[in-house]
C-alpha cells in the first residue's frame, strides 16, 4: 500500500461536497447587514466567509477522526448524503493530517474571531465561544444527548454565522439578523437529523444518542415536519411584522421543493433507499431558502 498522503486523503475530510452552507449561511448575514446598513465592508465580508469556512471544514475533519477511531466507518451504512467521506477507512494512514487539519481551521477560526473582538470587544465572545465549543465538542459529546445533537447544527449555521456575520458587518446585534437566523437553524437541524436515519444502528453500537435513537424515524420523521413548518413560518411572521422586507418572501418559492421532502420523511421514514432521493431535496432546501431569502433582501434594499 502506497502511504504517500495525496491531495485526495486530505481534501476527503473536510467533505468539499458540503462546503456550500456556509456561503448561503454567510449571505443571509450579510443581506440583513446590508439592508441595516446600506453598505457592506467586503473585507470584513471575505473574513466572515473564511471563518465560517474553516469552522465548518474543521467539525467535518474532528467528525471524520473519531468516527474512523470509534469504528463507527466500519459498521456504517454510507449514502451519498450521510456516513461520511470514507477516506479514513480507504486510506488509515491520513488519520494523522486529519486531526492536523481539524486543529489547523479551529485555529484560524478562532484568530479571525480574535480580530473581530479586537475591533469590536467583548460583545462578540458570546458568539466566538459558542462556535468553538460547538466544534470540539460535537462529535465526542454533543451526540451523545438527543436534545444537544438536534439543536447545535441549526445553532452553529443559523444563529451563530448569521448573527455572527451581521455583527461583524454592522458592529451590532439586531432582531432581524436574529429572525433570520432562524430560517438556517431550523433547516440545518433538520438536514442532520434526516442524515441520521440511515446510521441508526451503527450510531447505536458506538454510543451515540441522537433522536432517531431515542424516538425513532417515523416519530423523528414528524420533527422534521415541524421544523419545516417552523421555518416558513418564521419567515413569514418576520416580514408581517416588518422585520424583515416583503421581497424576503421569496424564500417561499422552496416550499416546491419542501412540502414533498416532508412528505417523504414521513412516508419512507423505514426504507432508505427510498428515502435517498428526499434527503436530496433536503440538502437542496437547505441551500436554496437561506440563498434566495438573500437575494430577496438584497433586492429590497437596492429597490428602496
Amino acid at each position: 500500500m502506497n502511504d504517500k498522503l495525496t491531495i485526495k486523503d486530505i481534501l476527503g475530510p473536510m467533505r468539499p461536497p458540503f462546503l456550500l452552507l456556509p456561503p448561503v449561511c454567510v449571505a443571509l448575514g450579510a443581506s440583513v447587514a446590508f439592508w441595516r446598513s446600506g453598505e457592506i465592508n467586503i473585507w470584513y465580508a471575505l473574513l466572515a466567509l473564511i471563518g465560517a469556512l474553516a469552522a465548518h471544514i474543521s467539525v467535518n475533519a474532528f467528525n471524520e477522526f473519531f468516527d474512523f477511531k470509534s469504528g463507527l466507518d466500519a459498521i456504517t451504512q454510507k449514502t451519498p448524503f450521510s456516513g461520511g467521506s470514507g477516506t479514513l477507512p480507504a486510506r488509515p494512514h491520513a488519520a494523522k493530517a486529519a486531526m492536523i487539519t481539524a486543529i489547523v481551521t479551529l485555529i484560524i477560526t478562532a484568530a479571525i474571531g480574535l480580530f473581530f473582538f479586537s475591533i469590536y470587544g467583548w460583545e462578540i465572545l458570546p458568539l466566538g465561544i459558542a462556535g468553538l465549543i460547538l466544534i470540539v465538542l460535537y462529535t465526542t459529546w454533543i451526540t451523545r444527548n438527543w436534545f444537544l445533537c438536534l439543536l447545535a447544527p441549526g445553532i452553529g449555521f443559523g444563529i451563530l454565522m448569521v448573527m455572527g456575520t451581521d455583527f461583524v458587518l454592522t458592529g451590532s446585534y439586531s432582531l432581524a439578523a436574529g429572525l433570520a437566523s432562524l430560517i438556517p437553524t431550523f433547516l440545518v437541524s433538520n438536514l442532520l437529523l434526516l442524515n441520521q436515519f440511515p446510521d441508526v444502528e451503527a450510531d447505536r453500537q458506538i454510543g451515540r444518542r441522537h433522536l432517531p435513537i431515542v424516538a425513532g424515524r417515523r416519530a423523528s420523521s414528524i420533527v422534521y415536519i415541524a421544523f419545516l413548518v417552523l421555518t416558513y413560518l418564521s419567515l413569514v411572521l418576520s416580514v408581517a411584522f416588518h422585520h424583515l422586507p416583503v421581497l424576503s418572501l421569496l424564500g417561499l418559492a422552496t416550499l416546491l421543493i419542501a412540502i414533498p421532502a416532508g412528505r417523504g420523511a414521513y412516508t419512507s421514514s423505514e426504507n432508505i433507499p427510498q428515502l435517498l432521493p428526499h434527503m436530496g431535496q433536503n440538502v437542496l432546501v437547505n441551500l436554496l431558502t437561506p440563498l434566495i431569502t438573500a437575494i430577496g433582501i438584497v433586492l429590497a434594499t437596492v429597490l428602496t
